[in-house]
């Protein structure tokens, strides 16, 4: 007998219907409020914001099967989640789920030795030349590389050079890589708030990257110039792992804020995670350009180009 023959194969098939429908109901209204600016950033940040990223931070840990399959369906309803790349797709948390690995190849690494490429999975935002120590965090509102970084050396280091903001969103592969053979010699936490770092908020919070929380990781590329990351954290995200570094930045983190290091990556190597989904910064010195891949608005895959070398 065929499955359309089975009895109650048509009350599956209603019930399958209507979950369906509910989720498709459940996904429309996430996306109004998506669409409505006001409303988006009032439930995103009009909110106790640290503690409840410190809840969130705790749930996502939880390995329990029915809060891990319940988490991510939920996940799943709001968001364009496809776990169709990654190595796994069975997960004991949702924190699991997160911070997946992807099958190997998922991620082809452009290995042009005039080519710098893109830590991360990201959706590209400001980006362009720094004038003098002024960059964009989205349209009339600026933000200087002292504010951001805290240090005058890097600074003057990147004084007229070139930047790009990526922004990972929630269902983006979470992990970042080396987007050089490099040295990485130096990381800086910043302790700071958790803003929601979406398009809705760049746009009303002046100078949020140096309002956030974030790490300032130094790197001396194989040809001896330096490019630095800044990874900002955001509501719900505040966790970051560096592999090379025994101690995980969070907001308990408590210091020290100056983490001297000295670990050599190959270009693609993998660096850490974010433990949701955030923003990295890559700032360059004078003489290195944007890729024509590095637009305002596109998505941007690890390892593909992003900055030509000086």
């Amino acid at each position: 007998m065929t499955t359309e023959g089975r009895p109650g194969h048509s009350v599956e098939r209603t019930h399958y219907r209507r979950m369906t429908t509910r989720h498709s109901v459940i996904r429309d209204w996430f996306s109004q409020i998506g669409a409505n600016e006001d409303l988006n950033f009032l439930l995103t940040n009009r909110i106790p914001r640290q503690t409840l990223t410190r809840f969130v931070g705790w749930l996502s840990k939880r390995e329990h099967p029915w809060v891990s399959a319940g988490s991510i369906a939920i996940w799943k309803m709001f968001s364009d989640l496809d776990l169709s790349e990654a190595k796994k797709t069975h997960f004991k948390s949702m924190h699991e789920c997160f911070t997946r690995e992807l099958k190997d190849g998922a991620r082809p690494i452009d290995h042009d030795p005039m080519v710098l490429t893109s830590p991360c999975d990201a959706i590209v935002g400001a980006c362009g030349a720094i004038e003098g120590t002024t960059l964009i965090q989205a349209k009339g509102f600026p933000y200087t590389l002292e504010e951001l970084l805290g240090q005058s050396e890097l600074v003057d280091r990147y004084r007229d050079g070139t930047y790009v903001t990526l922004r990972l969103t929630s269902s983006m592969y979470h992990r970042f890589h080396a987007p050089y053979d490099c040295t990485i010699e130096h990381v800086t936490y910043i302790a700071g708030d958790t803003w929601n770092v979406n398009p809705i908020a760049l746009k009303r919070v002046e100078k949020l990257f140096c309002k956030n929380e974030r790490a300032v990781i130094q790197t001396q590329l194989s040809n001896g110039s330096t490019v630095t990351l800044v990874p900002v954290a955001a509501v719900l995200v505040a966790s970051l792992r560096l592999h090379f570094l025994n101690v995980l930045l969070h907001l308990r983190y408590k210091g020290p804020n100056f983490i001297p290091c000295s670990h050599v990556a190959k270009k693609g190597d993998e660096l850490g995670w974010f433990e949701h989904g955030s923003t990295i910064i890559v700032f360059a010195p004078r003489g290195f350009t944007l890729c024509s891949e590095a637009k305002t608005g596109t998505r941007i895959r690890m390892g593909q180009r992003l900055m030509h070398l000086a």
